[in-house]
C-alpha cells in the first residue's frame, strides 16, 4: 500500500485539524507535511504498522470524538503516534512494537511548530503521543483515554480480521527468531490481561470482552507453541548430550564427531 493509495479525505481531513488546533501555515505547506506523513505510514516494512492503520484509529476517535475535550488534538496525535517506525532493532518488539513514540512526539513538535501551531497546543499533541507508550492514560485525561483506546481497538475486532492482524505484525518482525518473538508477545498479553481494564473511555467499554477474548485466546495458542518449542529444543538436546559421553563408556571403539549445536 502506498501514498497514491491514501483515501483522498486524509490530507484535507488533517489540513483541517491544523487549521483547528490554530496553525497559521499556507495550505500548500500543510498538505506537503501531510503528505510527509503518509510517506512514513506506507512504507514498505510496515505490515501492520501502516496506512490502514493510521485510518482504523482515525476511524476509532470518530467514533470515541464525544468523549474528546480537543479531537482535533487527538486527531493530530494518531497522524504522529506511530510516524516514527523501526523493526529492525532485535529489542524493539519486547520494549515498544517498533513504534518510536519519543521520536514521534518530537517529530510532531517540530513539524506542528513550522505548521504555525500555538505551543500549547503543540505541547499537548506531543504529550498524547509520548503516553501512548505505556498506554495507561490517565482516566481524568479524557483526550488520552481517546486515543489509547482507538490504538487498542484492534484488540476488540472480529476474530477473523484479528488473526490478519497478527499475521501482520508477525511480518513486521520476520527477522526475529520464533522463539524470541513467541517470548516476547506472551510478555505483552500477559501485561494486556493484567490491566484491570483495556479501555479507559466509557464509549469504548464494549470492546473490552471480545478484546479480553481474543487476547486471552491468542495467549493460549502461544503457550502451547512455546512448551511445544521447548520440548523440540530438549529432544535435539538428548542426542548431543548421549553422544558426548559415548567416549567416557567405551573410550576403546572410536566415536564419530559430534557438533552438539542442539538444533539439527
Amino acid at each position: 500500500m502506498g501514498v497514491q493509495d491514501a483515501p483522498a479525505w486524509l490530507v484535507p481531513a488533517f489540513t483541517r485539524n491544523v487549521v483547528e488546533a490554530g496553525g497559521t501555515a499556507p495550505a500548500p505547506d500543510i498538505r506537503r507535511t501531510a503528505e510527509g506523513l503518509l510517506d512514513r505510514w506506507t512504507r514498505p516494512e510496515r505490515h501492520f504498522h501502516n496506512l490502514r492503520h493510521l485510518v482504523d484509529v482515525l476511524a476509532r476517535v470518530d467514533e470515541l470524538d464525544e468523549e474528546a475535550h480537543h479531537p482535533e488534538l487527538v486527531r493530530l496525535a494518531a497522524w504522529y503516534h506511530g510516524a516514527v517506525f523501526d523493526s529492525a532493532d532485535g529489542k524493539a518488539y519486547a520494549n515498544r512494537g517498533g513504534e518510536d513514540e519519543a521520536a514521534s512526539a518530537v517529530l510532531a513538535r517540530e513539524e506542528l511548530t513550522g505548521l504555525g501551531v500555538p505551543e500549547g497546543n503543540v505541547r499537548k499533541v506531543a504529550a498524547l503521543v509520548s503516553a501512548l507508550v505505556r498506554h495507561a492514560p490517565d482516566p481524568t485525561d479524557s483526550d488520552c483515554a481517546v486515543l489509547c483506546d482507538a490504538d487498542l481497538a484492534m484488540l476488540a475486532t472480529e476474530p477473523q480480521r484479528y488473526k490478519a492482524y497478527l499475521q501482520d505484525v508477525r511480518a513486521e518482525y520476520a527477522h526475529l527468531p520464533t522463539e524470541d518473538y513467541v517470548r516476547a508477545r506472551i510478555r505483552i498479553l500477559h501485561k494486556l490481561l493484567a490491566r484491570p481494564s483495556l479501555f479507559v473511555s466509557p464509549l469504548a467499554q464494549p470492546w473490552e470482552e471480545p478484546a479480553r477474548q481474543n487476547v486471552s485466546a491468542e495467549l493460549q495458542r502461544l503457550e502451547k507453541e512455546i512448551a511445544r518449542l521447548e520440548a523440540a529444543d530438549a529432544a535435539a538436546a538428548a542426542p548431543a548430550a548421549d553422544g558426548a559421553a559415548a567416549p567416557d563408556a567405551a573410550p576403546s571403539v572410536p566415536t564419530p564427531h559430534t557438533s552438539g549445536t542442539g538444533r539439527p
